[in-house]
């Protein structure tokens, strides 16, 4: 089963968030809502899930080939 929910944990104040992952996608920004900071993959993650998340993105968990998806979540 592939999981849809991971707890993204900022790098630079320590916050913690649980997000609803896009099912068929890979979510490149993602917006602190404690301190702002915008959060970008690390080198060779396909997204922020991959970089910051409790559990990788579902295209990765799945093993399909990732999709781009623009939009930050908030």
């Amino acid at each position: 089963m592939i999981a849809r929910e991971s707890v993204i944990t900022c790098p630079e104040c320590g916050h913690r968030k649980t997000e609803r992952m896009p099912a068929d996608a890979c979510q490149w920004f993602y917006e602190c809502e404690s301190c702002r900071a915008l959060l970008k993959p690390k080198s060779g993650d396909c997204c922020v899930f991959c970089s910051y998340g409790s559990v990788p993105c579902p295209p990765k968990q799945s093993g399909a080939p990732p999709t781009p998806q623009t939009p930050f979540a908030r």
